[in-house]
């Protein structure tokens, strides 16, 4: 039986997807018949955040940007989500470890810079997180084969005013309407949905989230339904975090390590070691700290050999012993950040201790033995993790999506979410001091008003600094906003009636309103912080992403795999040149073989792109890759040496 036209465009339009923009890995989740799953292949559900900016200034995206990221790393963006909404200055301790350049934009913003053939190009990280947001959005429609306009977007508990804004912001510019912007660890309680349907009985969790670039821990009550059908309660009671501690600081460690042991073997500077190694040496290095850290959660020891040359090489074995003292600091700051949850929690529980009945575990990082063990040692309950770390999150973001859809469709619902703000919101009072309106992990929506007065004879006009932290004075939280009350008659200090009201919707977006009662006089705001993007800039980047929309997507495949099979060709065949002879004979003839078939599909595909399979094409440009690992090899021992021959 067919469904109706009608009832079929309904069903398309009343479509919300859920998504997962993680620093690391992003994907996409709808919630069907069967319940949510991931979109895409079962082998490429979860797509890598990266994006590659190629010369002519087109982007290739996901898996295809990852593996050239050694090779190209000055024009290979990854982890930008560490960059959203953040300053330059919020953002220098990663430097170090990005490929790419990252320079100062306007308000202390934090942009990237790539060189292209029609000169240099600066890009919003919202811009770059948009490229990633369009293909998952692609994705889906080729999944379900037709327009995906709506989603509903995960971003960690901890994220500021300033970076959810960046969030809605790359949104808009993937052409696609942020409906709700959800926590992560409340996505993943609502995934899990812990056993308890049916029991009839409340749980309190604790949603530990530990993933590439940040963390959270979040604790919900869920108190469900009385019988089948009825509303379950999602609350959450506290929220703590990181945004800025994640896996990537793991591997950050590794390389530290590495470095340091390099340099002291060929006389480096052994106080900046990074500085003695190019961008592409350092990338590789992050690669190996990476293949190690995962080789240690499951075995007890992982090797790593490089061969610097000159008859020296670099051999290590590190144990899960060595490995776990290295990070046991890190782990630390993440039980830091679940004590101060904890306590929260006990206010919001009217100051009786809370008992965490289940502790869930989400994100890759939780896969380190020493995390789990930890972490069940500090609750006091073994970590449930039934689910992959990695799609929890996505699949709990397509349960909200079906949730809210079925709302706005009249079917109800069957649970109810109430989330909470992360940090106070307040303005400054005079002296620099900061009167918050709304405490943190006030739920959402929330509002408040406050009564104020002129501290001036004769003032006029009244300048409404929006802050955001937990500090008393301004100057140690973030500022968020400012507007001016304009056209009070002057009147003696203390008698105007000022009114300030504050609003915070569901999706944690703060508008800010005042009223001088006598006069009538009234402004308001929707924050846009300094650290998200103008709306010149989104109405720009959205009318540009509005063209490229249009492109045929075969042809745009095709294009993509001529570009970057060329690129692939060229730095191959240099590195065959020159070493090609230090290859065993099977991996010369490999190699050469999967060189001539390269360069013929090119040759095809620039004739007449229609004329050749794209699937055929990229199968034969990863086999190319992958019979030349070993070049890749020898081309990091080759900087090496370079190195060590400029030092000495």
């Amino acid at each position: 039986m067919k469904m109706a036209t009608n009832d079929l465009q309904a069903a398309q339009s009343d479509l919300i997807v859920g998504i997962d923009l993680g620093t690391t890995n992003s994907l996409v989740a709808i919630v069907d018949a069967h319940g949510p799953r991931v979109l895409g292949d079962d082998d490429a559900q979860v797509m890598p955040s990266v994006v590659r900016v190629e010369r002519d200034g087109s982007f290739v995206v996901g898996q295809a940007a990852a593996d050239r990221m050694v090779e190209l790393p000055e024009r290979t963006i990854n982890s930008v989500k560490r960059l959203m909404g953040r300053s330059i200055r919020d953002a220098q301790g990663d430097l170090a470890y990005l490929g790419y350049q990252v320079v100062e934009g306007e308000h202390d913003t934090a942009r990237v810079r790539i060189e292209t053939d029609d000169g240099e190009r600066v890009y919003a990280p919202q811009e770059l997180s948009a490229v990633i947001l369009r293909e998952l959005k692609q994705r889906a429609e080729s999944a379900l084969g037709h327009p995906v306009e709506k989603a509903v977007v995960t971003v960690p508990a901890y994220f500021d005013d300033a970076q959810r804004q960046a969030t809605r912001d790359a949104g808009r510019l993937a052409g696609l309407e942020v409906v709700r912007i959800v926590n992560e660890p409340t996505a993943a309680a609502l995934a899990y949905g812990i056993g308890t349907r049916g029991e009839g009985q409340s749980q309190t969790i604790a949603v530990y989230d530990l993933g590439g670039g940040t963390f959270d821990i979040s604790i919900l009550r869920l108190v469900p339904g009385e019988s089948e059908g009825e509303t379950d309660f999602f609350q959450v009671l506290s929220t703590a975090g990181d945004t800025h501690l994640g896996g990537d600081d793991v591997d950050h460690m590794l390389v530290k390590m590495f470095t340091g042991e390099i340099a002291d073997q060929l006389g480096l500077d052994a106080a900046q070691p990074m500085d003695s190694f190019d961008a592409s040496t350092r990338r590789a290095l992050v690669g190996f700290a990476r293949a190690i850290k995962h080789k240690l959660s499951e075995d007890d020891s992982a090797q790593i050999a490089i061969d610097l040359g000159n008859g020296k090489s670099y051999a290590r074995t590190i144990t899960r012993d060595e490995f776990e003292t290295m990070i046991a600091d890190w782990v630390q700051r993440s039980l830091d950040a679940c004590s101060r949850a904890k306590r929260d929690a006990k206010k919001a529980n009217g100051n009786e201790p809370v008992q965490i009945d289940s502790v869930v575990m989400v994100g890759g990082s939780t896969r380190i033995p020493l995390v789990r063990e930890r972490v069940g040692a500090f609750f006091g309950v073994e970590p449930y993790t039934a689910l992959d770390p990695d799609r929890v999150v996505a699949m709990g973001a397509a349960m909200q999506a079906s949730i809210i859809a079925r709302a706005r469709s009249g079917k109800g619902s069957s649970s109810l979410l109430v989330d909470v703000i992360p940090l106070s919101l307040g303005i400054e009072t005079a002296g620099g001091a900061m009167a918050k309106l709304i405490m943190r992990n006030s739920s959402v929506p929330a509002r408040a008003v406050e009564r104020f007065s002129t501290s001036v004879d004769g003032q006029v006009n009244v300048k409404i600094h929006v802050v955001q932290g937990e500090r008393e004075m301004v100057e140690d939280g973030r500022s968020l906003g400012v507007f001016d009350l304009r056209g009070i008659p002057p009147m003696p200090a203390g008698v105007p009636k000022l009114v300030v009201e504050f609003l915070v919707d569901a999706n944690g977006v703060l508008r800010v309103s005042a009223v001088e009662e006598r006069s009538g006089k009234r402004a308001q705001i929707q924050i846009v912080p300094n650290h998200g993007l103008s709306r010149d800039e989104v109405d720009r980047i959205e009318q540009e992403s509005f063209t490229h929309a249009k492109e045929d997507m075969n042809r745009h495949r095709v294009v993509d795999l001529i570009t970057n099979s060329k690129l692939d060709i060229k730095w191959i065949s240099e590195r065959f040149e020159r070493y090609g002879q230090l290859l065993e004979a099977d991996e010369y003839k490999a190699v050469e073989s999967a060189l001539k078939t390269m360069r013929e599909f090119v040759a095809k595909a620039e004739q007449d792109w229609q004329s050749v399979d794209p699937n055929a094409m990229y199968a034969s440009k990863t086999a190319l890759d992958e019979s030349s690992v070993r070049l890749q090899e020898i081309g990091i021992t080759q900087s090496l040496k370079d190195d060590q021959n400029n030092t000495a």
